[in-house]
């Protein structure tokens, strides 16, 4: 699963794209919460499946949709992760997380 925070040209996911098919997936899906409705199309045929949000046709910018669009650092990544990994361990199977 290729995950990004939208697709504008599509340019970052078509390599990103590449460079997994070099480890032969079993399938390849990207993911990502907006992109440009061209963009969304193009990828699609590059990949198994496409999971996006919102493909809004006034799309200018991945930015316009966000109220904070500031750097997520890798340290704020594998903190989230760490949590996210702890929450799962400590919750039983037959419960699901509040959202």
């Amino acid at each position: 699963i290729l995950v990004d925070d939208g697709l504008a040209t599509g340019a970052t996911m078509r390599v990103a794209i590449e460079a997994l098919r070099l480890q032969s997936p079993g399938r390849i899906v990207v993911a990502v919460p907006v992109g440009s409705p061209d963009t969304v199309r193009s990828v699609a045929l590059l990949v198994d499946e496409v999971v996006c949000l919102l493909t809004p046709e006034s799309f200018f910018a991945v930015g316009q949709w966000y109220g904070d669009f500031s750097q997520v650092t890798d340290a704020d990544v594998r903190a989230i992760l760490a949590e996210s990994r702890r929450v799962a361990i400590e919750q039983p199977e037959d419960e699901t997380p509040a959202t």
